[in-house]
């Protein structure tokens, strides 16, 4: 009993010296650490560099399963999109073989149509470019003359832009031909609505908008509504673009031509070998 009171009191003595010195030891321990800090810095630097070393190839391999994960990630992103982009495509060609279907019915439809009554196609259209070298625009008239060389230009022959008619030829002389344009007070073109297939007479009275004349009081003719040529009476061919209806009023429809007239400067003389116009005299309609 005499031995483990004398042990217990030589511990408790430990103990309370151990408590005393703690701070002590504590501030010693910091300051060695500053001093080698301070001091070792080449050494610091290489057991930095040495763990570096060996921790960076571990870091590698544990990062290679996600890199792993993310292609696989991708790859099937990218296998799903590709699994949209085929269904669209699919249907895609299912629209297209559904209309070329029609198309071949259509095409063999016309072709019985044609032989049952006895169509004759119209012959193929030869044309000319001529460069605009003068524009008459007054209070009288409105029209062109533009340069075509020795190409050979008949009257009537039809003027066209790039963007539809823009008139006709009125007189041809050596190397130029003079265009009178479709909103010169003389120039009268049969045409109809593409749309209600209603037919008139788009007439010009030298202003930048001919009227359209001659149509039933009830006609459905609305603000934008495209007008093209008719075919009546063998000047133009039907379906050549002219203009868009720019105002409806009661006892008025202005069209707006598709063309600028006052900016053309190459024009297409076309013709489409009709009668009419091109039958005329050709003493003054055409270049001896």
């Amino acid at each position: 009993m005499k031995r483990r009171r004398s042990l217990y009191v030589h511990l408790s003595h430990i103990r309370l010296l151990a408590k005393k010195f703690a701070l002590v030891i504590l501030f010693l321990s910091a300051f060695a650490l500053m001093l080698v800090n301070k001091t070792d810095t080449v050494i610091i630097e290489k057991t930095s560099t040495v763990a570096t070393d060996v921790i960076s190839p571990a870091i590698d391999v544990l990062v290679i399963p996600a890199k792993m994960i993310a292609k696989v990630y991708d790859y099937f992103r990218d296998l799903k999109q590709i699994h949209k982009d085929n269904v669209r495509l699919r249907e895609e060609n299912r629209k297209l073989n559904i209309l070329y279907d029609r198309f071949k019915s259509l095409e063999i439809e016309n072709k019985l149509l044609s032989d049952l009554l006895n169509y004759v196609t119209p012959e193929e259209s030869e044309f000319i470019t001529a460069r605009v070298i003068a524009e008459e625009g007054d209070a009288f008239s409105h029209s062109m003359i533009a340069y075509t060389g020795d190409a050979p230009v008949k009257k009537g022959q039809v003027a066209l832009s790039d963007k539809g008619v823009v008139g006709r030829v009125e007189r041809v002389g050596n190397a130029y031909a003079r265009i009178i344009l479709i909103t010169d007070i003389n120039s009268k073109i049969p045409v109809m609505a593409e749309k209600t297939r209603i037919r008139g007479i788009l007439s010009g009275d030298n202003t930048t908008m001919p009227r359209l004349i001659f149509i039933p009081l009830d006609a459905d003719i609305n603000v934008g509504d495209r007008i093209v040529t008719s075919g009546v009476a063998g000047v133009f061919p039907a379906g050549l673009p002219i203009g868009k209806v720019a105002s409806v009023n009661k006892n008025e429809i202005r069209i707006k031509p598709f063309s600028s007239l006052e900016q053309l400067e190459y024009i297409k003389l076309v013709n489409y070998g009709l009668s009419g116009i091109l039958g005329e005299d050709d003493e003054t309609g055409q270049r001896p």
